[in-house]
């Protein structure tokens, strides 16, 4: 049994250069369909993966790459979700696949839909906006995109196609010592959410889009989860504020802190300003699958979740 949904919205990245702009900011309408699909025995595989193999964090209060850290890459800027670990003890950083797209806006399917290649160069970055240049933190490399394992591998089901927006950044080892999984304002993650979110749940989430112009104080965002696809992948919330161009990629937290999703769209009809979020457990599952990346998990943070009341 299926069900269809329509929705017009648009990805959610800043960017700087033309094409990159073009994709970015656009706000044309586009019509996703959502039908009901399965992603079987792979979710398994992450329910059991939110434990991150240790590292010797940086301190939550001096490190400076974390989730809500900028990200950009060749000029398009996003905002990390979560912090990964593998059995190598490489550390990852996470953001959605089309930061690193070479679409539209309107483009809101990952299948088909061209992307910068593996190994492309990505920054850390701290204040700035689309007109000036921020700090750079730290650099990284693309090591994943479910943008480009779609393509390899084939992908036909249309939720997974519309819906898996995750990619990883390795971050340099001169630089994993700057890194910390804490979640800013609201600490966490506790854990992966693997039974997706109810409507009504509170949500929370940390952007920090260049369009704020360094006003971090509108980076918390705390809401309500409205609905979710019948597949599970994806989820539809309304936060205030709203997640803007170049929140793409932003974690958010179920209301007990777990790791619920990933920001990738804005929607302009019809709940205006209501976010599209990527559901993890779905997302981290097909790239532990998929990316060839061994022991691939979560890092849990190193603060207590603390909730906006």
């Amino acid at each position: 049994m299926s069900s269809t949904r329509t929705t017009t919205t648009t990805r959610t990245t800043a960017g700087t250069g033309t094409h990159r702009t073009q994709r970015a900011l656009g706000l044309a309408a586009a019509a996703v369909l959502a039908t009901a699909a399965t992603v079987g025995a792979g979710l398994a595989g992450a329910q059991g993966a939110d434990a991150a193999e240790p590292v010797a964090w940086a301190p939550a209060q001096d490190a400076t790459i974390t989730p809500g850290v900028q990200m950009y890459t060749d000029g398009a800027q996003c905002t990390a979700n979560f912090v990964y670990t593998d059995s190598s003890g490489a550390v990852y950083v996470g953001y959605a696949a089309h930061c690193a797209g070479l679409g539209e806006s309107t483009d809101t399917t990952g299948c088909g839909t061209g992307s910068l290649p593996l190994g492309t160069p990505v920054e850390f970055v701290e204040g700035g906006s689309l007109l000036t240049a921020g700090t750079t933190l730290g650099t990284g490399t693309l090591a994943y995109s479910s943008w480009l394992t779609m393509d390899a591998v084939g992908e036909t089901d249309e939720d997974t196609c519309a819906y898996n927006d995750l990619a990883l950044v390795e971050v340099d080892p001169a630089f994993v010592d700057e890194v910390n999984p804490s979640v800013p304002f609201f600490g966490g993650p506790t854990a992966l959410a693997t039974d997706g979110v109810d409507a009504g749940e509170t949500v929370s989430s940390y952007g920090n889009s260049s369009l704020r112009g360094g006003l971090s104080v509108l980076s918390p965002k705390t809401g309500l989860a409205l609905s979710s696809t019948p597949s599970g992948w994806s989820h539809t919330v309304y936060t205030a504020t709203p997640g803007i161009p170049g929140d793409s990629g932003s974690g958010m937290l179920d209301a007990d802190g777990a790791a619920l999703g990933t920001l990738s769209t804005v929607a302009l009809a019809p709940l205006a300003g209501s976010n599209g979020v990527g559901d993890l457990a779905h997302e981290l599952a097909y790239a532990q699958e998929h990316s060839g990346i061994d022991g691939l998990a979560l890092a849990l943070g190193t603060e207590p979740f603390a909730p906006l009341l």
